[in-house]
């Protein structure tokens, strides 16, 4: 299943990935096939491959870089993955149509005020743009349509005075971003670390929209389907039980796991040291989730739902 047939199912109102098979495997296969973006949020992996976390409590973990979360949950869906990271808002969406999605681990958190600069909205510098409503009619860049990085400018802007439905979003690379800016071939961008400290170059920030969202949410977890989950309950118990390890560990010290992200996501250690560095959320809590359900309802077209249905076990 390619990336853009996944995204016309998710966005486009079709139910058919419902009907994907997603047959469990056995509970002794000793390797967990698992994906990730290669962003600071998702490097709790990293961290516990890197410091023998996974080696520590039996799990062989083979991790595989992709472009995007609904590129993973569409791999997932596939069956060519055992667990993957996405972010809340993307699951929201699959979970909605009703594909048996489940978190069963915490990655990155927004935590004001520690990671309140992680994610903004910019404009060229001499952009007369300067409030939500001088956004009305404008063109703005993002590295992924229908998901966070455009329904959080959404937010910002309608809780602003302005109108989100006048604007229009194009999709671009985060790494392209800046140099979009700068030829004003977009009037504003959404951007994360770590290219916010590019963008400072040529652009200005006007705002943080995280925080139109709430002053603490999940950023995005470990997900897999409800049945893998089902089949492997001792598999999971361990890998939820590192990847809390490796968030602790990350949050406690951020120079050593500057020193790993520069390693296997490919950023200059000079930029790391410059930018806000992510956080870990250590519990997973349906308190933390709801955020982004609500919000990617609000803007994707769906009723939202209790974030506890989100979860697994579905107690927390």
């Amino acid at each position: 299943m390619t990336r853009a047939l996944f995204a016309a199912l998710l966005f486009g109102g079709g139910a058919a990935l419902g009907a994907v098979p997603l047959p469990g495997r056995a509970q002794g296969n000793a390797t967990i096939r698992l994906a990730l973006v290669p962003t600071e949020n998702a490097a709790e992996a990293y961290y516990a491959q890197d410091m023998g976390f996974f080696a520590k409590a039996g799990l062989a973990v083979d991790i595989t870089p992709m472009q995007s979360a609904p590129a993973i949950a569409a791999a997932l869906a596939a069956n060519a993955l055992d667990i993957g990271y996405s972010t809340v808002d993307t699951l929201a969406v699959v979970r909605s149509k009703n594909v048996p999605v489940v978190i069963i681990a915490p990655a990155g958190e927004y935590l004001y005020p520690i990671t309140a600069h992680i994610a903004a909205l910019v404009v060229p510098e001499n952009s007369p743009v300067q409030q939500a409503k001088d956004f009305d009619g404008k063109v703005v860049g993002t590295a992924a349509l229908h998901g966070l990085a455009e329904t959080s400018p959404r937010l910002w802007i309608d809780q602003n005075g302005g109108d989100s439905s006048t604007v229009k979003f194009v999709e671009i690379p985060f790494p392209s971003i800046p140099a979009a800016l700068e030829a004003h071939r977009i009037d504003a961008a959404f951007i994360t670390e770590p290219f916010i400290s590019a963008v400072r170059k040529t652009g200005r920030i006007l705002a943080y929209p995280w925080d139109a969202i709430s002053k603490h949410f999940l950023i995005g977890g470990w997900f897999t389907t409800s049945q893998w989950a089902q089949d492997h309950p001792e598999v999971v118990k361990r890998f939820a039980a590192v990847i809390h390890d490796a968030a602790v560990w990350a949050n406690k010290n951020p120079a050593k796991s500057g020193e790993i992200l520069a390693k296997y996501a490919k950023i200059d250690p000079a930029v790391i040291a410059t930018m806000t560095r992510s956080h870990y959320a250590e519990r997973l809590t349906a308190a933390l989730v709801q955020p982004l359900v609500d919000l990617s309802a609000k803007y994707n077209g769906f009723s939202t739902f209790p974030a506890r249905e989100l979860l697994y076990p579905p107690s927390r």
